[in-house]
Parts: C-alpha cells; sequence; structure tokens
C-alpha cells in the first residue's frame, strides 16, 4: 500500500515542493507545467511567469495566486483545487502536524480552544457526512498528511531508519508498572537504533513514544520525567492538565530523538499525546492504520490492551498471513498471561500460522526486553 492514498504522483508527475524550486524549475529554461503539482504554494509576485508557461495538465492545490492568475492557469488547461472556507484546517498542508501546532500555547490555553479540539469538533458537526465540501476537505487533508509521510520517511528525519511499531492501550496510566514498561521499551528501541511509531494517542503509546523522545537522557533523567508526568494519570477528567504535564516535560528537554504518532480524529476522545515529534494525524482511520501497518517494516510489538490492540493484531497477522515470505514482519506479543488468557489472541494467532511462512515470525514474550531481541534478531 502506498502511504499516500488515492491521488498518487504517477511517473509523469513533478512534485514542485517550494517556490524556490518553481523558480529553479523556472531558471532552468522549463517552457512547460505539464505534469507540474504544486500544493499549499505562495505563488503570488510569479504571475509573469505562471502567464508565460504552458499550463495544460498542471495541478494546483491550495495555492493563492495574485488577482487575475487563476482565471487563465484554468482557461488555459491547468486544474486548481480552491481554497476551501468554513474549515479550521488546511487541506493541502504540506507538512505534518507538531504537537505544537496541535496544543498551541497549552500552557494558557484551554484544551478546548486548541486547533486539535477544534478540527475534531468541526469533523463531528450534525450533516458533516454528506456534506461534500467536508468529505473533499478530509480526503484531500488525508492525502497531504499521506503525502508528507513519505517526505519524511524518504527524506526526512526518519530516512534510512528501520520504524518498529509499538502498539497498546490507550488506558495505561502514567505513574503505573503498565506505563513505565512501555516507555522503557520505546526507549531501548531507540537506543538500538529503531525509529518507534505508534498510533499516537495516550496511554503504552505516549509511554512509547515519550521513550524514545527522552532516550538521549541518563536512566535518572528518563526516571524523572516519567515521575514528573505521573503528577496528571490520564486524560480523564481533563485534556488541558494531561497536555500541561506533557509540554511541561517537553519543554524541559526540547531536543529529543525523532518519533512518530499516527492518530485519528476519528478517536476523538483519545487526544494525540506531545511526544511524538512529527504527527501524521487523518480523519479516515481504516487509512490510519493500514499505514502505520505497512510502514513499520521492522516488525511491531504487541503492548497489552484491549479490542483496538486485538484489531490490529489480527489485522497484522492478514498481511502476513496473505503477505509475501520477504514481506512478513515480526509479531511480537508482550505478556503471555494478557495474550493467553486475558484477550486469548495468542491461541488463534498460533493456529492461523500454522504451517504458514509467518509461523516463525510471531513470538510470545513476558517483557521488553525479549522483545527487543527479536526485533534486533
Amino acid at each position: 500500500m502506498n502511504r499516500t492514498g488515492a491521488l498518487n504522483p504517477s511517473p509523469r508527475t513533478l512534485d514542485v515542493e517550494t517556490v524556490v524550486h518553481f523558480d529553479q524549475l523556472v531558471t532552468a529554461g522549463a517552457d512547460s507545467m505539464n505534469g507540474w503539482r504544486a500544493q499549499s504554494l505562495d505563488l503570488r509576485g510569479h504571475s509573469r511567469e505562471l502567464k508565460a508557461l504552458d499550463a495544460q495538465g498542471a495541478i494546483f492545490l491550495g495555492c493563492t495566486f495574485d488577482d487575475g492568475v487563476e482565471e487563465s492557469l484554468r482557461r488555459r488547461g491547468a486544474l486548481l483545487f480552491p481554497t476551501l472556507h468554513g474549515i479550521p484546517f488546511n487541506p493541502y498542508r504540506g507538512s505534518l502536524y507538531t504537537a505544537a501546532e496541535l496544543y498551541p500555547d497549552i500552557s494558557s490555553t484551554e484544551y478546548e480552544s486548541t486547533l486539535d479540539a477544534q478540527v475534531y469538533q468541526w469533523s463531528i458537526l450534525p450533516g458533516q457526512r454528506g456534506n461534500l465540501d467536508a468529505t473533499l476537505a478530509a480526503a484531500l487533508h488525508d492525502h497531504a498528511i499521506g503525502d508528507a509521510l513519505d517526505e519524511l520517511l524518504d527524506h526526512g528525519a526518519l530516512a534510512g531508519t528501520k520504524i518498529v511499531g509499538v502498539m497498546g492501550g490507550h488506558a495505561a496510566q502514567r505513574g503505573t508498572r503498565e506505563f513505565a514498561d512501555a516507555a522503557r521499551l520505546g526507549r531501548l528501541l531507540a537506543r538500538s537504533g529503531f525509529a518507534v511509531a505508534t498510533g499516537g494517542g495516550p496511554g503504552a503509546m505516549e509511554a512509547a513514544n515519550m521513550g524514545a523522545y527522552l532516550s538521549g537522557l541518563p536512566d535518572a533523567g528518563s526516571a524523572a520525567a516519567l515521575e514528573a508526568l505521573a503528577a496528571v494519570p490520564g486524560f480523564r477528567p481533563s485534556v488541558t492538565a494531561w497536555a500541561r504535564q506533557a509540554a511541561a516535560v517537553v519543554e524541559s528537554h526540547p531536543e529529543g530523538t525523532p518519533t512518530l504518532g499516527i492518530p485519528t480524529w476519528f478517536y476523538g476522545h483519545e487526544p494525540p499525546n506531545l511526544f511524538a515529534t512529527h504527527i501524521a494525524k487523518y480523519f479516515a482511520n481504516a487509512t490510519r492504520e493500514a499505514i502505520l501497518l505497512e510502514l513499520c517494516k521492522g516488525g511491531i510489538v504487541f503492548l497489552p490492551g484491549a479490542a483496538g490492540t486485538v484489531q490490529e493484531i489480527f489485522q497484522d497477522a492478514c498481511e502476513n498471513y496473505y503477505g509475501a515470505p520477504e514481506t512478513i514482519t515480526p509479531m511480537v506479543l508482550v505478556g503471555r498471561e494478557h495474550w493467553e488468557r486475558t484477550f486469548p489472541a495468542w491461541p488463534m494467532l498460533q493456529s492461523l500460522a500454522a504451517g504458514k511462512p509467518m509461523a516463525d515470525r510471531i513470538f510470545l514474550v513476558d517483557s521488553v526486553e525479549e522483545a527487543l531481541a527479536v526485533v534486533s534478531g
């Protein structure tokens, strides 16, 4: 599966990524924009060049132009996706989110006023599912996020780094053994050279992102951060207090290790955690889950969880069950009691894997140290 979803660039498509890139193409002597795709660029002041170039086959998504240029481009064969009004986000954005963007000024602002909360409230307005502009905006946004994720993994901070996914429930409270174990797993993975990706939410996901983000600290520093977070154990009853406590830890350690979170507004009751330095937040949960599983080439560690984690186990198992042998990645379930008795996913997973190439790529362990040994092996 391609991470960008629909509207993928073809081999004949050229992404014009910045205004500087546009200027370089013009300076190099381009006379046609056929196949060019520009997204969220401010092209004001470039009217002369835009009118001189052959516009047939060019695509502009949410770009800004001088007066009269849009009509000229359309008349000459370009396709322009317009600015959509009345939505609280940019559907043509050119980058992933950061915690600072989703939680602006959280130290003095209530969560309900943040971008993250406003977008969720917009997404559940009555009639949104039947609203063409809303449907188009969400689809274009998710495509743009996929495009930005491609850029991060191919050329950005995580380029060339093998990604290990950490899945687990949102219910793990700060200050508990479960939270500390997930944080230790993230720390161990990052210190072993892996990039950590999670579903980007609270609980075990926050802990794993945090452990990776603070992996450069000595053990005492990591322990102190865990203790500080425990002052606000969970996001209920107050997302604001939960987020502020995390923001204070991040502010004390601003240069953390890059880590990835892939949350969704579909689960609006689960706020994104602040320890993912790169946040690919989607509207479509099915797209988000498929992408998260697809990019974890180093395997996935499943910590104790409930329905959501069970779903992820068998979604990953389905990919491995039908996949070519060279595409099968390790699946590591942590917690024998949990996965054999509380939610007995392990016996079913063993039955599925029997006689299949995936049989020697599934593991049940009791500690995060054992999980690290599996994915490092």
